[in-house]
């Protein structure tokens, strides 16, 4: 059996509601999505039960309750004589997930292109501008996270709510991988320069050069996918990964 994924020191955890009564099993649950979703706990990561309750204060009762949700949201996963872990996926899985996300957000985008408001229009250009910092301070972690924020903000208008909850569910699944974090800054400065592209076509209402753009970001992003690394452990497949 090959020796499990060990949970790496936690960081400071956000402190419970009630002090108390200490952690309710949904601040759990959003404390370890959290982790999860900022990259604090990589693909693969061991998730103890003993352990997090532990680190909580709690019974293993609420962890493994919030463990089993997380399952649902596709960010964890159990297997036989294992355990849970963070859900590891292969380089193949990650890229299926991509084009999974490209179809969802071209459906979102034709929508939400027509029916965005003057706030959605802040909103998009409040998001750009992090995204401007992130590149300007070569942030790695802060351009990964204001990605996603920025494409969401262009979706969410749509009036489609499965499509974009659809669509947040398969990028939940890629969190952990952190692709923009791995990528190369040269990589993340054309990717940038897709997203304004993005914006302009946003601003605008020009659906046509809106998915036109979009088209060739996620065709841009692909070929990042295809340079991430592969043997540091972040896929199923990578070297010195075993099946499990």
């Amino acid at each position: 059996m090959p020796s499990r994924p060990r949970l790496p020191r936690l960081p400071q955890l956000t402190p419970a509601h009630d002090a108390h009564r200490g952690y309710s099993q949904h601040e759990i649950l959003d404390e370890l999505r959290r982790l999860i979703l900022e990259g604090n706990l990589p693909p693969g990561t061991g998730m103890p039960l003993g352990e997090l309750a532990r680190q909580f204060g709690v019974s293993a009762i609420p962890v493994r309750e919030s463990l089993q949700t997380l399952i649902g949201e596709g960010l964890v996963e159990h297997k036989a004589n294992f355990g849970y872990q963070v859900t590891l996926l292969t380089a193949a899985e990650l890229r299926e997930l991509y084009v999974v996300r490209e179809s969802l957000e071209a459906a979102a985008l034709a929508a939400a292109v027509h029916q965005a408001t003057a706030a959605d229009h802040e909103l998009a250009r409040e998001t750009h501008a992090r995204l401007e910092r992130a590149i300007l301070t070569e942030n790695a972690l802060a351009y990964h996270r204001e990605t996603r924020n920025f494409h969401l903000a262009l979706v969410r208008p749509s009036g489609m709510p499965r499509v974009v909850h659809m669509l947040e569910y398969a990028w939940n699944i890629t969190e952990p991988v952190q692709p923009m974090v791995h990528a190369s800054t040269a990589d993340r400065v054309v990717l940038h320069a897709d997203h304004s592209k993005q914006l302009a076509a946003f601003l605008a209402r020009d659906s046509d050069a809106l998915l036109a753009a979009t088209g060739a970001h996620h065709t841009r992003l692909n070929g990042v996918l295809s340079r991430l690394p592969t043997d540091t452990g972040l896929f199923a497949d990578s070297a010195g990964q075993k099946d499990i």
